[in-house]
């Protein structure tokens, strides 16, 4: 890993990477990869952040920068929050929004020479970064969008993450246990004692969270813990190694 991935790493949300950096790194690549955050600002309980999505996303993108020769990007901070509109301070912009600052981002990397774009979601409400992906892959552009429900559920198990992906909603073991890890200045007290279960939401679209939880929290952040945090970005950036791969390939016909 060069220095200048080094110090991208090592920085907080934004990469510290030159023109020179991402220049130098290209250099006998055949197919660059651009990795993009894209978190939300949105309510988390009385005890993590707004940004919690956001800090999320960047360190796992943070840990594939340090893994493997991509160009790292700043993340993406809103997007589509509004099944939390009940709460202060949660801002949101439309699917359509969303979906038109991905597709002009890829665009814009086309044009300087970096084909592939991948797309690391830290919210899961974002559903319309999946459709960005399949339109863009059925196009012939190469884009991924991780990490996939597959690869939460590998990362949950290898760290030792108790509650299941339906109950860990919302502020939850694995979003806590992260920030402890990665952001333990931003957890405040609180999240020992915050634990609420709601695992039957079939009407969540329609009445969005506050139908569900008075707190804001779906989940056993009581659970959370640093240890499981940094096992939880180990094994998710194990996991990208398949995505890299494919999508450096040369054979089109493996993307399938």
């Amino acid at each position: 890993m060069s220095g200048s991935q080094t110090r991208s790493a090592e920085h907080g949300t934004l990469p510290a990477d030159t023109t020179e950096d991402v220049r130098a790194r290209g250099e006998g690549v055949s197919r660059q990869v651009a990795v993009l955050p894209v978190g939300s600002f949105e309510q988390h309980g009385p005890f993590l952040p707004l940004a919690t999505d956001t800090l999320v996303a960047c360190a796992v993108a943070r840990e594939i920068a340090a893994a493997y020769p991509v160009h790292l990007l700043p993340p993406v901070t809103i997007s589509c929050s509004h099944e939390h509109a009940a709460w202060a301070g949660t801002v949101s912009i439309s699917s359509v929004t969303l979906h038109s600052v991905i597709r002009d981002i890829a665009s814009s990397l086309r044009r300087s020479g970096v084909e592939t774009l991948v797309v690391v979601n830290g919210h899961g409400g974002n559903y319309v970064l999946g459709n960005v992906v399949q339109e863009s892959s059925a196009c012939g552009e190469r884009m991924a969008l991780f990490p996939a429900p597959e690869d939460w559920e590998t990362a949950r198990e290898q760290s030792g993450v108790v509650t299941s992906l339906l109950t860990d909603m919302h502020a939850g073991e694995i979003e806590t246990s992260i920030l402890l890890h990665a952001h333990p200045e931003f957890v405040r007290p609180g999240y020992e004692t915050t634990d609420f279960v709601a695992d039957d939401r079939r009407h969540l679209l329609t009445l969005g969270m506050s139908a569900y939880t008075d707190s804001g929290v779906i989940g056993r952040p009581s659970l959370g813990s640093a240890e499981k945090g940094k096992a939880l970005l180990a094994s998710l950036t194990e996991s990208f190694g398949t995505y890299f791969s494919l999508l450096t390939s040369d054979d089109d016909s493996a993307r399938g």
